[in-house]
């Protein structure tokens, strides 16, 4: 077992990158996304693209505290809508729906890394487990679709508190909830940005680059794979 582990009580979890990734390469441009525009982003430059969607993230970061899955698929209507508009792609009511709906239902769009199962079942024998997770209400879905949600004792996400990552509000939920001192604790997470809101509360740090994106400098722990923990 991971040295910085063996005396822990409690390890958290990100999800994305971390036990999962998108099929698509992308969270929010799903699959579906890229049937429905086709080649109509060809037309748009990288820093173009990025602007549409920091639009869309702006509505969504504004209206984050949410119950459920409908209200879920009502934001990412609002996000698909925001994107659309801001390039010209001139998708319909239907088309933008449909993308939304298929963004929050479709459980297809989410793959388990090939050693999360197994590493998050065995460490379950050993420290109770939890997930510090920026999402929304259908991860429930999402991590029993990926048969791996029986192993978490307790979840802190973002959508229930109206709040992301690193607001320190979700690593006091997550403490709340296990009922440990932070130093009993460990975080994995692909942000350097969000285990620095969980190192300040005293929570230790754990860097996951499985996301080449992810795979930065730091002074925290840092491992490439989910299996270098056991």
């Amino acid at each position: 077992m991971n040295s910085h582990l063996s005396e822990k009580s409690v390890i958290f979890f990100d999800v994305g990158y971390t036990i999962d990734y998108p099929a698509s390469g992308d969270w929010m441009f799903t699959r579906r996304f890229y049937e429905v525009v086709g080649n109509r982003l060809e037309q748009f430059d990288a820093a173009r693209i990025d602007e549409a969607r920091s639009a869309g993230f702006l509505f969504l970061e504004k209206n984050h505290l949410i119950r459920n899955e409908e209200e879920e698929a009502e934001q990412f209507y609002h996000f698909y809508r925001i994107v659309t508009e801001y390039l010209g792609l001139k998708l319909s009511e239907a088309e933008i729906t449909s993308i939304a709906r298929d963004r929050t239902y479709n459980m297809e769009n989410y793959i388990l890394y090939p050693d999360a199962k197994n590493v998050i079942q065995t460490l379950s024998q050993t420290h109770r487990l939890g997930i510090i997770s920026d999402t929304w209400p259908s991860i429930g879905n999402q991590l029993r679709t990926l048969d791996v949600l029986q192993y978490f004792s307790f979840t802190t996400y973002s959508f229930e508190l109206g709040t992301f990552k690193p607001d320190r509000r979700m690593y006091l939920d997550a403490l709340s909830k296990c009922g440990c001192d932070a130093i009993e604790t460990a975080f994995i997470d692909d942000s350097v940005e969000n285990l620095e809101g969980a190192a300040e509360l005293g929570i230790t740090p754990i860097l996951i680059a499985a996301n080449p994106a992810s795979d930065v400098e730091t002074s925290y722990t840092k491992i490439h794979s989910l299996s270098e923990l056991i």
